[in-house]
């Protein structure tokens, strides 16, 4: 009599999927610390790995090099690093979506702008001063910039434009280069960074400054 054949053991891809995932949050975690600590050029991708308890070979398979992964820990500066920011932000951009008032807009947006700039505008910063010695850093500097001009292009035309309110004589893209402009981070390096402004003042200077170039003082 034969033993009894032993079903064969179900691969487990849901944990190696979940484990993945948590080492790929704590390289964003590790990496983002160490940045803003470090600046751009004095971190190493193994210094990285080892604070992150993983493999280097982990963090260049994920990532593929620095400016990458800066770009990454960049995105999830935005986003949000849980499932519950990413939703408060979806829902607050639902909100000034639905706002009739070009002012309330403007002052809404600001003010999420001016809650999150001391989380990713350092970021961007990094990638700026390392374009000149970096290529792949420039690549990820220019396409930083180009993903917050194509945000401003849409709040320019679907948003602000759509309510009517606009200047007269401004056309959409004059709208879409005032906001990108102020939205900048090098403004929030100048004014927060090296004056020392608190991001309050900062938010309410932005946002009369943008009600002023697109929508007029007379609004």
């Amino acid at each position: 009599m034969t033993d009894p054949v032993k079903p064969p053991r179900r691969y487990d891809a849901s944990r190696r999927q979940e484990q993945a995932e948590e080492n790929r949050a704590r390289v964003l975690s590790t990496a983002g610390r160490i940045f803003r600590a470090k600046g751009y050029a004095d971190t190493a991708m193994p210094e990285i790995a080892r604070a992150a308890g993983v493999s280097v070979q982990m963090v260049y398979k994920a990532f593929s090099n620095k400016a990458t992964l800066l770009k990454a820990v960049f995105d999830v500066s935005v986003a949000g690093d849980t499932e519950q920011t990413s939703m408060a932000e979806r829902d607050v951009i639902g909100a000034i979506q639905a706002e009739p008032d070009a002012v309330r807009k403007i002052t809404m947006y600001v003010s999420h702008l001016a809650e999150g700039a001391p989380r990713y505008a350092p970021l961007q910063l990094l990638a700026r001063d390392a374009a000149s010695a970096d290529r792949a850093a420039a690549d990820v500097w220019a396409q930083m910039r180009q993903e917050t001009l194509t945000a401003m292009t849409y709040f320019a035309a679907a948003d602000l434009l759509a309510t009517g309110q606009v200047r007269e004589g401004l056309s959409a893209e004059e709208v879409r280069d005032v906001l990108w402009t102020y939205h900048s981070a090098e403004i929030y390096e100048l004014l927060v960074v090296a004056r020392g402004w608190t991001t309050d003042r900062y938010g309410r200077f932005v946002t009369a400054a943008m009600i002023a170039g697109v929508l007029g003082s007379g609004t």
